[in-house]
């Protein structure tokens, strides 16, 4: 039985080395977001039962080396050369456009290396206050809705000088299909959680025109598709945003947990109902390389970003509202690299630096450094 997720990540270094002790094995890899957890893997396993790409009704897009930001240096680094790193987009939509004008209310960044086999994944908070990649500052999510994809991925390269090239985008529709194709998943729902998860089934339920069935009791317990997708959404309790996207990677690891005891039936009904909700850039063909050998992947580590201990948060008037504040860019940038690409001796470059500073000189009225 897999762990789960119970505390947002420190950032720091030894407490890194020491959870990577721990091991928190899975024989699966993650390529997933709010509204599609399973996305990567079904997709193999669709090709596998015969479907075709018109068949799975997924809308694929291929994303333009010159379309998007990417430092060349990093780039050609013989060390990333050994990663593969993909962006994954939760956006607000319930059925309808996933390509742009929709904010990706839940980021997240898997990255995978191809020779050890472990999986990192960082969720990054939407409300982060970032360089949207045209020298435009706002809050990180509304990159998605300015220019899709390309934009959200040129403002990851370029504020964390990745180089990211894929992604999977979906709204969140794909997670209550995906859930109970699964059957479910089980979540501790505390007495917080429960004041809210009902309030959050009755909007979803609203916009997916379809009914729900209220959560009535705390305890550890299955929650179908729509009561788990409002669990995701919850953000009012004690973690705010933070909290909640933790709870988007509890679901995410206990999707994970019932598909190791699905057989081809249930995955082949978990790919018919997800795969229309889906936007990507991989092709099926990738990601049946990348599952060659499926069970040796392991993910080692997951937490949200910015880390701890250089984020503070703060309402920057009425045109931006609250966000999500990074107090030192090139030291989490850093950090970030020590975690994911552990061989590679990251230093910022002098884009990076610009960024840091204006993100410090916009933020400093309302925050103290």
């Amino acid at each position: 039985m897999a762990q789960r997720s119970t505390n947002d990540r420190t950032g720091k270094t030894q407490n890194t080395k020491k959870r990577k002790k721990k091991n928190r094995a899975r024989t699966a890899i993650i390529l997933a977001v709010e509204a599609l957890v399973l996305a990567a893997m079904l997709a193999a396993l669709w090709v596998v039962t015969r479907a075709t790409d018109e068949e799975t009704g997924i809308q694929k897009v291929e994303i333009q080396e010159e379309d998007i930001v990417i430092n060349q240096a990093v780039q050609e680094n013989e060390v990333l050369q050994g990663y593969y790193t993909v962006a994954l987009f939760g956006v607000d939509s319930t059925v309808g456009n996933l390509t742009s004008n929709t904010r990706s209310d839940t980021i997240m960044i898997a990255s995978l290396n191809l020779d050890t086999k472990e999986v990192h994944l960082m969720s990054v908070y939407r409300d982060t206050y970032l360089n949207l990649s045209n020298d435009t500052y706002s809050k990180c999510n509304a990159a998605y809705a300015k220019g899709g994809p390309q934009q959200a991925i040129s403002m990851w390269n370029m504020t964390r000088a990745l180089v990211i090239t894929d992604f999977v985008s979906v709204g969140f529709k794909g997670l209550a299909d995906a859930v109970d194709a699964v059957g479910g998943v089980w979540i501790e729902v505390d007495s917080e959680e429960l004041k809210h998860i009902n309030n959050y089934q009755i909007g979803i339920s609203e916009n997916l025109n379809t009914s729900y069935t209220p959560v009535t009791e705390t305890g550890y317990q299955l929650l179908d598709g729509i009561q788990a997708t409002a669990y995701c959404r919850i953000r009012q309790t004690a973690g705010d945003d933070y909290k909640r996207t933790e709870r988007q990677r509890e679901v995410l690891l206990a999707m994970l947990d019932q598909a190791e005891t699905m057989d081809i039936t249930t995955l082949t009904k978990l790919v018919n109902n997800v795969f229309s909700s889906v936007y990507t850039s991989i092709e099926l063909s990738e990601i049946i390389s990348l599952l060659s050998d499926l069970s040796s992947y392991t993910v080692i580590d997951e937490g949200g970003f910015p880390f701890e201990e250089y984020r503070t948060s703060a309402t920057m008037g009425d045109n931006i509202g609250s966000v999500v504040i990074c107090t030192d860019l090139e030291a989490a940038v850093t950090e970030f690299y020590q975690l994911f690409f552990e061989d590679y001796d990251y230093e910022p470059s002098d884009e990076l630096k610009e960024i840091a500073a204006q993100i410090k000189e916009d933020t400093s009225p309302y925050v103290s450094y």
